[in-house]
């Protein structure tokens, strides 16, 4: 019973991904593919260099890949697609900075061509930026080490994610914001995030949450998911406590780790990771990292 459960949800899921991309009426319709094109993608700095840049971008299905490395712009790459409604759209007003894939409208229920053509591959630059990523069933790869992110929120529904922090974020990240569906997300070197709060909720789905780096200040984390697999990871000698106070779950540890009812703590000093886990069923995995 359980197992039809969990298949039902990761379902509905997939299905509610698909739906910010495709818009579906009976019959069936094909998704047509033309020849491959490359569209460059250039978003000049802001005049002030202080200001920050509220940057969103609108990602359907395909692969989004994200890394530093812009010079003198404040985004800069590449979209690859061969889909004529997968073009995607800039619009900037002011601080607001908006690119979006085009909707693919259909008649019908989509027969996805296994040839779909649609890569972005975008490079941010140093200056201050608010980063907002929605995205449906797609695969991302984000590197957002050595950047200057105010906040970062991400929202992805059927996905596969390989996000990390591999240096410390060059101002104070306000917060930390990801909620996605039925996916495997992956997340590392948090600690280089510099965030005040971070939050992750996800659905039924393989997710891990890895907090080495530099650990500037507190960090304050909430873990709210439905049946899912969940591993923390922590450097040894970071301090760290883990509430599980809420959830309805197996718990395991490994390394220094301590077990006091509900509470695991892991000795250390400096600034404290307090982590809160919500979880309705699934496992949670704690380790440790040298």
């Amino acid at each position: 019973m359980n197992r039809i459960i969990i298949i039902l949800a990761i379902t509905a899921l997939v299905l509610a991904s698909l739906a910010c991309s495709f818009t579906i009426n009976l019959p069936g319709a094909e998704v047509k593919t033309g020849p491959t094109v490359t569209q460059n993608i250039n978003v000049p700095n802001l005049t002030d260099r202080q200001a920050i840049a509220d940057v969103t971008l609108h990602f359907g299905a395909g692969n989004l890949t994200l890394q530093p490395g812009a010079a003198n712009e404040l985004l800069s790459g590449t979209a690859m697609f061969n889909v004529a409604d997968f073009k995607p759209t800039i619009s900037i007003d002011s601080n607001n900075i908006n690119i979006e894939q085009g909707n693919i409208k259909l008649t019908g229920i989509p027969y996805i061509n296994t040839d779909i053509v649609n890569d972005w591959n975008l490079s941010l630059g140093d200056r201050p930026i608010s980063l907002v990523i929605k995205a449906g069933a797609y695969t991302g790869n984000y590197e957002l080490g050595g950047i200057s992110l105010h906040s970062l929120a991400i929202s992805d529904g059927a996905s596969k994610v390989e996000l990390s922090f591999s240096k410390p974020n060059l101002i104070e990240m306000t917060s930390l914001n990801y909620t996605t569906g039925a996916s495997s997300v992956a997340m590392r070197g948090l600690a280089n995030a510099n965030a005040d709060t971070l939050s992750f909720n996800g659905g039924a789905g393989s997710y891990t949450l890895e907090f080495s780096g530099l650990l500037q200040r507190d960090m304050s984390v909430s873990i709210d998911s439905g049946v899912s697999s969940v591993t923390i990871i922590v450097p040894n000698g970071t301090s760290a406590q883990v509430d599980t106070s809420n959830s309805l779950i197996s718990v395991s540890s490994n390394g220094g780790w301590q077990q006091h009812g509900n509470l695991y703590q892991l000795s250390g000093s400096g600034s404290t990771i307090v982590i809160k886990v919500q979880m309705g069923a699934g496992s949670l995995k704690l380790d440790t990292s040298q």
